[in-house]
């Protein structure tokens, strides 16, 4: 039988809240098939392209971006939330459904020029994906694009950051938040 990514992610019903259908890819990557297929997916759009570093969001971003800089043979830099960095970093706030969150990078994770690939799990809102672009823009990088897993796109993630022009790759689609 024939699986594609969405096959491997795990839904779990009112996780972390009553009525929030949690979309879970612990089970995507537990699974080697699974996980190598997510893997190629998200590269697959950026094939031929120069591509300096991947630059994973906190969490599980981290997983992914990792080994998309590995299959890359570039670098990885983390974009973490507030305080979780040591070192001179830089910050971006962005707005959440009740209040405000911060991420950061290393002031120095990138030079002038240099061509970055985001990663990401879980396009939603889309609020830490355009504080990462906008990290990475303010050390001078070009964002080429954006690669997540899973996109909500009831949640307008997806147009907030077509409205940044930053191309979006998603593995696929759920409904609902």
């Amino acid at each position: 039988m024939n699986r594609s990514v969405k096959d491997y992610i795990r839904s779990i019903k009112d996780f972390p809240h009553e009525g929030i259908m949690f979309r879970d890819v612990t089970t995507l990557f537990a699974d080697a098939r699974g996980f190598r297929m997510a893997i190629d997916q998200l590269l697959n759009p950026y094939a031929g392209l120069r591509i300096d570093r991947v630059a994973g969001l906190e969490a599980r971003g981290f997983i992914l971006g990792g080994a998309v800089a590995h299959q890359l043979s570039t670098g990885f830099v983390p974009i973490r939330k507030k305080g979780k960095l040591p070192g001179t970093v830089i910050s971006e706030s962005y707005q959440l459904e009740y209040g405000e969150a911060v991420m950061e990078v290393h002031d120095d994770a990138f030079r002038e020029g240099e061509r970055v690939l985001i990663v990401d799990d879980l396009l939603a809102t889309g609020g830490t994906a355009e504080a990462g672009i906008k990290l990475c823009r303010r050390l001078g990088a070009e964002v080429i694009g954006c690669a997540f897993v899973i996109d909500l796109p009831e949640l307008g993630g997806r147009k907030r950051l077509e409205a940044m022009d930053m191309p979006v790759h998603a593995l696929c689609e759920f409904d609902g938040a």
